[in-house]
């Protein structure tokens, strides 16, 4: 019997790629959350990704709870197993009427895992509405394989690092939006094309992305990553071990932190070449 998914769930995930919405923790923790992220904006500053928005759950607290977090990792295990990692993690931040977006991509690009069974749990702190660019996925996509990605021009600003996104054009109309409210998160397969557009609304998007992995996955390039053991144990060993936080931004977090966001951000520049040297679909 699954823990917190249905069984209809659970199918769904499997079919589609994805499952929304699920209730994480109330909307009361999820401002309590928000006031933590924010208080340490004041403190240490922008949370941007390629910086202290990626693996924020290294350096503070409170993305090391929501990581952490029951709800989240009962549904998790109910799709991967009891024995599972958090491979990274990503603060995704627009700013109210943030022009913004996250192309159409999908997370097994540049990620370099075998077998692909990693899921996003994509928890929001704020509402994440069509007006605010609540994610968005076309169903069934999981199917189709690892698509070629390429850093394209784009009139848009993309949230993404790399700002890759799917080569050639693809087929949209099929595609679903995801809203959430405050402390509820939707799962999406690593395979799953997805992406989400601007924000119009008057308040910020806030959501944080928690790849998770059964530990049987492994890093297929040649440097040896670590990654967080969340629930279970491990009886493979493919990833170092990392250290939760003891309190936010600390000195040995922050050691941390750069230690492992470096290696992590340069084994990217190797899986880079191999995948914009695939093919691209016909």
């Amino acid at each position: 019997m699954p823990k917190l998914l249905t069984q209809a769930q659970v199918d769904q995930y499997r079919r589609d790629g994805y499952v929304y919405p699920l209730r994480a923790f109330s909307a009361e923790r999820a401002l309590e959350l928000r006031r933590r992220l924010e208080s340490c904006e004041a403190r240490f500053g922008p949370l941007k990704i390629g910086g202290y928005g990626s693996r924020p759950h290294l350096l503070f607290t409170w993305a090391d709870e929501i990581v952490h977090d029951s709800g989240v990792l009962d549904a998790v295990e109910d799709l991967v197993g009891a024995d599972i990692r958090v491979y990274t993690v990503t603060l995704w931040m627009k700013n109210a009427n943030d022009g913004a977006i996250v192309d159409w991509h999908q997370d097994a690009s540049y990620f370099g895992l075998e077998p692909a069974e990693q899921v996003t749990a994509w928890v929001a702190l704020t509402e994440s509405a069509e007006q605010s660019g609540c994610l968005k996925v076309l169903p069934g996509s999981n199917e189709r394989g690892l698509l070629h990605h390429s850093v394209k021009e784009s009139a848009a600003r993309t949230l993404l690092p790399r700002g890759q996104s799917i080569t050639r054009t693809i087929d949209t109309s099929s595609a679903v939006s995801m809203p959430l409210k405050p402390g509820e998160f939707s799962l999406h397969h690593t395979l799953i094309v997805h992406g989400s557009e601007a924000n119009h609304s008057n308040d910020r998007r806030i959501g944080l992305g928690v790849s998770y992995i059964p530990t049987r996955v492994r890093f297929t390039g040649s440097t040896r990553l670590s990654a967080m053991l969340v629930r279970g144990t491990d009886r493979y060993g493919h990833f170092d071990d990392e250290p939760r936080p003891a309190a936010d931004c600390d000195e040995a977090a922050r050691a941390a932190h750069e230690r492992i966001t470096k290696t992590y951000f340069g084994s990217k520049q190797e899986l880079a070449k191999r995948y914009e040297n695939m093919p691209v679909e016909g």
